[in-house]
């Protein structure tokens, strides 16, 4: 399916006489599927008949009235009467499945009001782990906010726009910790599915500025200390779903008070980029203004730091002024401001200090070494931490990378546990993870071009291109091969910065000598050549020849990080059960620690052979015989 611009829908509607009106991010424009099937004779009117609203980006349409929904292509059949199977209806969004719906009708009649508890102490308790000490009970009567007794859970309904019609719920858990209170979400339908504005009943046609949080509990705050129009984004700050852009489009203006970290301002300036940044403002976190909740529990005033708000768009920035609220957050919030760390790789966030946006990392190793293996555990790493992915697989079939995600995942074989399947695969395919469908040579446009959907869609900020090679070939720009890899590489650092979106870029390295180490020339050739090597933020090597004690061993190598300039390298061990390198929690494996300036070594390894790591010969996905396939494989690196 080929990308759709907004000219090109603009001029489709002009060609069939359809007028539309331009939005914010939709266009509005009568709708096939409710009144007159003729669209182009029914009513001008915005309230009533302007109710199909069309994505600027995608051409995916939502009717307002009737809740069809579709592709770009659905709409088109439709237009020219070669959908009559989308007027009867095939098109309409889909209710809760039958054993969900039972369920939720079920937790909903057994939740009860929070006032309503028998137990006084009971009550105290549930507002106490909620933080809703000072949240009234007209608040909750609003919202329609109910409490499972049995599992100890807030429940937010999820109701059919334009009915009171129940089409899901979440469960809101906490559970006490030692750095205070951790709160477990769950979700009927699954989250990928459960598209729920929290407070979108109480919306007026007339209101025309909102408040959006990324908590539930943060919107029954605003509403009752502010009065303003609130909503709640289903899944927080992980995305914000298209779909969801109609309901948004009547407010002139939209504020952001997602959270109190750099995490949720990161999500908010993205978030305002499909909403037109220039009706966005955003909530800076700090100290006097932590999340709605917290503010309205700490007796602090929620309309004077709405007030507060800084503009998501300026035209261009001209002086320091603009910038000293966003130096001064990443000042206060150093480690958050280094990205997200890595669970599995201790080492990794020593030497790169975390995972940030924006950035390009290259990855290259020996053919044969497990380049694949460890690049998936170490995005599913992050996944698994909220870090939205894209893998774009050109060398191995998807189910293949599936299969050996998910047995690192499980970190056990599951083959062995078929019993246990279901199980894990039901929560991987809760991750926010994403492959792209291309096999074999692509050209660098369509690949940019399904980047830039996935980044609109689903809010990705990781892409993993594995490999660069499979984009050279088709180009057909030079003869010359560094200036054509050059060119590709400078188009996913473009990529990277202009939708600040972290770009991991695997290459294969030219070939060494059995018994030279890849270098970064390895990469990019000579120094004179290597204008890509300039591009990239981070190296990374998986060097798969010896340690600086003796033979045998494979080691992880960051030779640029230009963060802060931390590079050295750490052994790696294979575990050939889990598919996995992360070095096991009781391994004192070496971190050799080098100046990046001078090369000088500046925390020397220890003595003798501790921490000293054994080699696995076979690797996952690599040219060598592979534990994932009989030993009669034929495939290659």
């Amino acid at each position: 399916m080929s990308p759709v611009t907004t000219t090109e829908i603009r001029q489709y509607l002009r060609a069939h006489g359809i007028p539309f009106q331009d939005g914010h991010s939709c266009l509005r424009a009568p709708s096939p599927f409710v009144g007159s099937s003729d669209i182009k004779n029914q009513k001008n009117d915005a309230t009533t008949s302007f109710c199909l609203f069309i994505d600027k980006t995608t051409g995916h349409f939502l009717c307002m009235t009737s809740l069809a929904e579709g592709s770009w292509e659905d709409l088109q059949a439709s237009v020219e009467g070669r959908g009559d199977g989308a007027k009867e209806g095939v098109l309409l969004r889909e209710g809760p499945e039958a054993e969900d719906r039972e369920e939720v009708l079920r937790i909903w009649n057994r939740a009860i009001p929070l006032w309503e508890l028998p137990d006084p102490e009971e009550t105290q308790l549930a507002r106490v782990m909620f933080g809703l000490t000072k949240v009234t009970d007209d608040t909750l009567r609003k919202f329609s906010v109910r409490y499972l007794r049995s599992a100890r859970s807030l429940v937010f309904p999820w109701f059919t726009p334009g009915s009171l019609g129940l089409r899901g719920l979440k469960l809101l858990g906490a559970e006490g910790q030692e750095n205070g209170v951790q709160y477990i979400e769950t979700t009927i339908p699954r989250p990928g599915v459960y598209h729920n504005l929290f407070g979108l009943p109480l919306i007026s046609r007339r209101d025309v500025e909102v408040v959006l949080t990324s908590r539930e509990l943060d919107s029954l705050a605003l509403s009752q200390a502010t009065g303003l129009p609130t909503l709640s984004l289903p899944r927080g700050t992980v995305c914000l779903p298209p779909s969801l852009l109609p309901y948004l489009e009547q407010f002139r203006r939209i504020v952001f008070w997602l959270g109190d970290d750099l995490r949720s301002w990161e999500a908010a300036k993205l978030f305002a980029r499909k909403l037109n940044p220039k009706r966005c403002s955003l909530v800076r976190p700090g100290k006097q203004q932590p999340r709605p909740l917290e503010a309205l529990n700490q007796g602090l005033s929620l309309p004077r730091i709405l007030r507060t708000a800084l503009p998501a768009w300026h035209k261009s920035i001209v002086s320091f002024r603009q910038l000293r609220e966003e130096v001064l957050g990443e000042l206060s919030n150093v480690e958050q401001a280094a990205g997200v760390r890595w669970s599995r790789f201790p080492d990794l966030n020593r030497l790169l200090k975390g995972h940030r946006k924006g950035e390009l990392t290259v990855f290259t190793g020996p053919t044969g070494s497990g380049k694949t293996t460890f690049i998936s555990e170490y995005a599913l790493d992050l996944c698994t931490q909220g870090v939205n992915t894209l893998w774009g697989s050109f060398e191995i079939s998807n189910v293949r990378l599936a299969r050996v995600m998910l047995t690192q995942f499980a970190v056990t074989r599951l083959e062995e546990q078929l019993d246990k399947y279901e199980e894990w695969a039901d929560r991987f395919e809760d991750l926010p993870l994403y492959f792209m469908t291309f096999h074999g040579q692509q050209s660098i446009r369509s690949v940019i071009d399904t980047m830039q959907h996935a980044v609109y869609v689903y809010d990705v900020c990781h892409v993993v291109i594995d490999n660069l090679q499979f984009m050279m070939g088709h180009e057909q720009l030079s003869t010359d091969r560094i200036a054509a890899q050059d060119y590709v590489v400078g188009a996913f650092r473009k990529f990277a910065t202009d939708n600040s979106c972290h770009v991991t870029l695997v290459i294969h390295p030219r070939k060494e000598d059995d018994d030279k180490e890849l270098q970064t020339a390895s990469i990019f050739g000579s120094a004179k050549q290597a204008v890509a090597s300039q591009e990239a933020d981070n190296v990374l090597i998986l060097q798969d020849r010896k340690l600086v004690t003796g033979p045998g061993k494979r080691y992880l190598q960051v030779s640029k990080n230009r963060f802060d300039g931390d590079v050295g390298v750490f052994p790696l061990e294979f575990n050939k059960s889990s598919l996995t390198f992360s070095i096991p929690p009781k391994s004192k494996a070496r971190l050799k620690k080098i100046k990046d300036d001078n090369g000088l070594v500046a925390k020397k390894p220890s003595s003798g052979k501790k921490g000293a790591v054994h080699q696995n010969s076979e690797t996952c996905l690599g040219q060598d015989r592979s534990p994932c396939q009989p030993d009669s494989s034929k495939s290659s690196r």
